[in-house]
């Protein structure tokens, strides 16, 4: 197909589509939204690195110009949309690592980088709903292959000369294979090769491997450690002969690298995107139909949706919002390592993994506040209402986040104190889920089973809220999160006095903490603790406060946030985010010393506990909570068996 140009802006210059199916999904119908069309290709962007709008991208000064002066990228993209007007809304899906997140978590449809089948529509809520769905790469750093949507941005240099820089990996390799984030790959039992984050300037150059069992042990070089360069950007690392660590032990390798990618370029092609499909251009094929722009972001997109508000980058170059409401989901208090020299989007502090990595630090939440540890005066929306296009937010977290995210810092200031949340912002907490539903453990690496339910179901209410708000000013559902003053957020040691003793399960000793860090060295330097706190459990172990799925208030198990290493790979830290679940004893004579009440106990038989979900989802709907067909999946799975989660 013949390219598009789009002078109009000189932003995004041309739009190349590449495939196009009209109607997609096998020509399904759904309702008053009728047939869907998709399109995909690729976006060729400029930037002008003297504009004001993008003189906060890190080196954007530093990348090669074309004969017009200007900066070139290039970007995957994906468009869904109703062939026949729509809802007017653009749900524009930030991609995590390239892939595509809001038809999984919206739909229940099984991941697809190519939606196009009738069964990549799942059960077609935001198709039956009419609307425009948006995908681009954003992620300068993610490999292409596998159908990831993933963005080509330029080498920043100084004067033609390579820039380098002294950049930081960890590597954790848990089990045999690779691991899920191709970072590392075991090729004996005790040697694996890693894959460093940017070239080595040097591969004689001096440079530094350490290895600790735990997060917080002393980083040491035991003599039986050894490594060696495979090439620039590889590693092999030998493991220490030594009992003291295990297949949990961190390996941190220090050493100057060169080449640094504009990965800041991200924001910036996220903004004209969006620009480019809310013109009247005739280059745009989505002209006519979007009234209102919310983003969409899971984990590391949310953590990007916060970041690209906080950094300025939801003012429009032809004016007004970008996003006109943003929805980080399963973000906490983080925002994104993307925009420095040697950024690395892909990390994420954890309590045991990647914890010192520098996207956690003040501010924290989306009120102005002044943080008397940092000294600093800011918030997430300070930049943006200075601006004059401040997006509404609906921020949802789920208990993962309050252990290995510090989500406690959105709703408190950073001493502790409950904070009153600006007009236009919602904060929810989806409580005793884990962070989602595709992060399985290797097997063998936790101490229990995952926590098998997700947040669909607490979601979909929430955008159709959202979308409400937007559209016509109808205000959403009141923030629901734990909270200092009604003694639902509490310190660890608090926590852990209220547990119940369920046998073979233990209380984690300890979460993902927070401290002021000073990245100008490598390992940061450490300063004064923030206050993190987790959420009060009930008599069964499961999470108070917030937002809590039927199947919590009608629970048959206990639902953590956290999940323990076993023994072997770092026994007793946190295994990065995912949750656990302990099942309830089916009758009194089977629950022995547990605690908890059995099944039989609390509801009698199976219809009993139907019978209480029907009274649970009734009011849930009421309250703008749960959607009645999500009630009713709910129930259809639950009337044929006592595990309903496949349904949510």
């Amino acid at each position: 197909m013949k390219d598009q140009p789009h002078s109009a802006t000189g932003r995004i210059h041309r739009l190349e589509i590449t495939d196009r199916e009209a109607p997609c999904f096998a020509g399904e119908h759904f309702g008053e939204a009728g047939n869907y069309a998709r399109i995909a290709g690729q976006l060729h962007g400029v930037l002008d690195p003297l504009h004001i709008l993008n003189a906060g991208i890190v080196n954007l000064d530093r990348a090669p110009r074309n004969a017009s002066g200007q900066v070139e990228y290039e970007t995957d993209f994906c468009l869904l949309y109703p062939i026949e007007p729509g809802n007017g809304v653009l749900l524009y899906d930030v991609v995590n690592r390239g892939t595509l997140r809001s038809l999984a978590y919206f739909n229940t449809a099984p991941a697809s980088q190519r939606p196009a089948a009738p069964a990549d529509a799942g059960n077609g809520y935001l198709m039956r709903q009419g609307y425009c769905l948006a995908w681009s790469g954003w992620q300068g750093d993610v490999p292409s292959g596998a159908g990831r949507l993933t963005a080509r941005f330029p080498v920043a240099t100084d004067g033609g000369q390579p820039i380098t820089g002294l950049s930081r990996d960890e590597f954790i390799c848990d089990a045999p294979g690779s691991s899920p984030e191709e970072r590392t790959r075991e090729i004996a039992p005790d040697r694996f090769v890693a894959t460093l984050s940017y070239p080595a300037a040097d591969t004689n150059a001096a440079a530094t491997l350490t290895v600790r069992e735990n997060e917080r042990d002393a980083r040491v070089t035991p003599s039986s450690l050894s490594w060696r360069y495979v090439d620039p950007q590889h590693i092999e690392i030998t493991r220490p002969n030594d009992a003291a660590f295990d297949r949990g032990a961190i390996y941190e390798f220090i050493y100057t690298a060169r080449d640094p990618v504009v990965l800041g370029i991200g924001f910036a092609a996220i903004r004209d995107f969006i620009g480019l499909l809310r013109s009247s251009d005739g280059a745009n094929p989505l002209d006519g139909r979007i009234r209102d722009v919310i983003g969409f972001g899971l984990s590391q997109s949310g953590r990007v949706l916060r970041d690209f508000v906080y950094q300025g980058f939801n003012l429009s170059p032809a004016g007004g919002c970008v996003f006109d409401a943003i929805m980080p989901v399963v973000a906490g208090s983080r925002r994104s390592f993307v925009n420095a020299a040697f950024a690395q989007p892909g990390r994420y502090p954890r309590q045991h993994e990647d914890h010192s990595f520098p996207d956690d630090q003040f501010p924290f939440t989306y009120a102005t506040l002044h943080d008397p540890i940092s000294g600093k005066t800011d918030g997430i929306l300070a930049r943006a209402i200075q601006q004059g296009v401040c997006p509404k937010v609906m921020h949802v977290d789920t208990d993962s986040e309050l252990w290995n995210a510090r989500a406690s810092l959105v709703v408190t200031d950073t001493e502790g104190n409950d904070i009153a949340q600006p007009n236009d912002v919602r904060v929810y907490l989806a409580a005793t889920h884990q962070h989602g539903a595709y992060n399985a453990p290797p097997p063998g690496v936790t101490r229990h089973d995952a926590n098998p339910l997700c947040y669909q179901a607490i979601l979909r209410p929430l955008l159709q809220a959202l979308r409400g708000w937007v559209q016509h000013g109808t205000a959403p559902p009141a923030s629901q999160f734990p909270s200092r003053s009604n003694a639902t957020l509490l310190h660890l040691h608090e926590a852990r006095t209220v547990f119940p003793a369920i046998p073979g399960m233990d209380f984690p000793e300890r979460l993902n903490g927070l401290v002021l860090l000073d990245h100008s060295f490598q390992p940061p330097r450490e300063g004064p603790a923030y206050p993190v706190f987790v959420a009060r459990p009930d008599q069964d172990g499961n999470a108070l406060g917030g937002i809590r799925h039927p199947l919590i208030q009608a629970a048959i198990g206990t639902h953590t946030g956290w999940n323990l290493r076993a023994t072997d790979f770092a026994a007793g830290e946190l295994f990065s985010i995912v949750g656990s679940f302990v099942a309830f004893a089916s009758d009194q004579l089977s629950r022995k010393a547990d605690p908890r009440l059995s099944l039989k106990e609390r509801y009698g038989s199976r219809a009993g506990w139907v019978e209480g979900l029907k009274t649970i989802t009734a009011e849930m709907i009421t309250t703008r909570l749960l959607l009645a067909e999500d009630r009713d999946r709910i129930l259809a799975a639950a009337s044929k068996n006592w595990n309903a989660f496949s349904a949510t």
